[in-house]
């Protein structure tokens, strides 16, 4: 299996896993089970919904392009304003700010993360260094900074790299120390299972680096705790939960973490991934980038991919950031992403439109619906 089909695989399997996971977003296990059956969930066609995508992928394919636009915290920062814009419009304008802001299937609105869309909204901010507080919303560790990050660990960075960006460019949005952690740590086990380490190895590799940051304790136990509990025995619903539900950063990490060491293949991971009481889509999401990134675009359930929307997209950024991360040469997708001045390619947006907000879970993390509840 080559590299490009790691990043392939890692870019749609996160696509594919995001999609599993929202028809049962927000519903409890107990309700998944009486409306799909003992079992949840276990089939994409199954879920209704098209094989719809929400900002899971859309602010991941932001992060790529943000790294295909320069790769600065401020580009990132860029282009996570111009995924804010699509949350803004129902579609493209006549002159969108590059390729990606021009596809239609992203102007849709599927119960952003209130952490991300207020971060976003601020004026760009320098991180804080590791083991401080961020700047922006420095009491949140929502999962919204681990299900966005694969990209670091997919443009040939190397581990120790794409960690560091990975959790700098968090803090854009997330200013709780574990919330950026989670997702260094993300990009770095990303990078070392897309350049072939097997999935313990990279996971042993990881722990050290998260194990040498100040703070970095609670991702390092949920990871831990998912190892342990993986180990016990054939992969379950109620293995998920005891992980966790996935909607602070580090238990969104460890769940996918779970279900890759615990399941035999990608199919089952994912089905593993999103069928429990919390956030499944960003589970399914960081489960389908992990196991994308291990088994490869060959490895994953093609009929399950053939329904993912905007299939064609998720690849074509997936084949531009192998050909950035290892060719070196951008000239040839400077069409698709301008190397534009940050303070012209992303004008500030309106403030958030009128919410409503839906149950919290218990690490109080809230989330909003917009165009999908008519609001």
């Amino acid at each position: 299996m080559d590299f490009t089909d790691r990043v392939r695989g890692a870019l749609l399997g996160g696509a594919l896993g995001d999609a599993l996971g929202w028809p049962i977003e927000f519903q409890r296990l107990d309700q998944i089970r009486a409306r799909f059956g003992p079992d949840g969930l276990t089939d994409l066609a199954d879920a209704g919904l098209g094989g719809q995508v929400t900002d899971d992928t859309q602010m991941t394919l932001f992060t790529a392009e943000g790294l295909l636009r320069g790769g600065r915290p401020e580009d990132l920062h860029a282009a996570y304003r111009r995924w804010f814009l699509t949350q803004r419009l129902p579609e493209p304008g006549r002159d969108p700010d590059g390729w990606l802001a021009a596809q239609d299937f992203l102007y849709a609105s599927r119960a952003p993360g209130n952490a991300c869309t207020t971060g976003v909204a601020t004026d760009y901010r320098p991180a804080a260094p590791f083991g401080q507080d961020g700047p922006v919303n420095p009491g949140s560790k929502g999962c919204g900074t681990v299900m966005r990050s694969a990209p670091f660990g997919l443009f040939g960075l190397g581990p120790q790299e794409a960690f560091r960006q990975a959790a700098v460019a968090a803090q854009l949005t997330h200013g709780h120390p574990t919330g950026y952690l989670a997702a260094g740590a993300f990009a770095a086990l990303v990078a070392r299972v897309a350049a072939g380490t097997p999935l313990r190895a990279a996971l042993d590799a990881v722990l050290a680096q998260v194990d040498a940051q100040y703070l970095g304790q609670e991702t390092g136990d949920a990871l831990r705790r998912a190892v342990r509990i993986a180990d016990e025995g054939p992969g379950s619903a109620e293995g998920v939960e005891r992980v966790g539900l996935g909607w602070i950063a580090e238990e969104c990490l460890a769940v996918a973490v779970y279900a890759a060491l615990a399941a035999p293949d990608a199919r089952t991971a994912l089905v593993l991934s999103v069928n429990h009481s919390g956030d499944s889509d960003s589970t399914g999401a960081v489960c389908g980038n992990l196991v994308g990134a291990l088994h490869g675009l060959s490895g994953l359930p093609a009929d399950w991919c053939a329904l993912v929307e905007g299939r064609d997209v998720v690849l074509q950024v997936a084949d531009d950031l192998v050909t950035a991360s290892t060719h070196g040469d951008r000239s040839a997708l400077a069409a698709r992403y301008p190397q534009a001045a940050v303070a012209a390619a992303a004008p500030a947006p309106a403030a958030p439109p009128a919410t409503v907000v839906v149950p919290a879970d218990p690490s109080g993390r809230t989330r909003f619906r917009q165009r999908d509840t008519g609001v």
